[in-house]
């Protein structure tokens, strides 16, 4: 199965997995979670339990207006999701250019008085 891996502080990868269970979890370090922030059918699956164990921020998720609307700690990777389905497959080649080039950019994430701030890590 072919995913797009991506770590905090790093820019993007794809990558090949055999898609089993134990595999994707270790890639996110951990129980998984499948979340379904986008339109296409695509899967973002990370550690269920990446900010209960303090692991690093790593991209935000934001809405259609561009506002931030929450952050994804530790690595993630997307894959394929075919809808109306509980399986996880390829992501196509096109969608991995397009969130290769959504997640291109690292971020680092602030807390200044209250405000959540998103910052562009720049280049690598």
């Amino acid at each position: 199965m072919k995913i797009l891996v991506v770590e905090p502080g790093r820019r993007p990868v794809q990558a090949e997995l055999d898609g089993s269970l134990k595999v994707m979890q270790a890639v996110v370090g951990g129980c998984i979670q499948a979340l379904y922030p986008f339109d296409d059918p695509v899967a973002l699956i990370c550690n269920e339990e990446g900010r209960l164990l303090g692991l690093p921020l790593n991209r935000g998720l934001r809405d259609a207006n561009g506002a931030l609307y929450d952050i994804v700690a530790g690595t993630f990777f997307l894959c394929g999701a075919p809808p109306d389905s509980d399986r996880f497959e390829s992501l196509p080649e096109e969608l991995a250019a397009k969130y290769e080039k959504l997640f291109g950019t690292p971020e680092l994430f602030l807390r200044i008085g209250g405000t959540l701030l998103c910052i562009p890590a720049g280049p690598l």
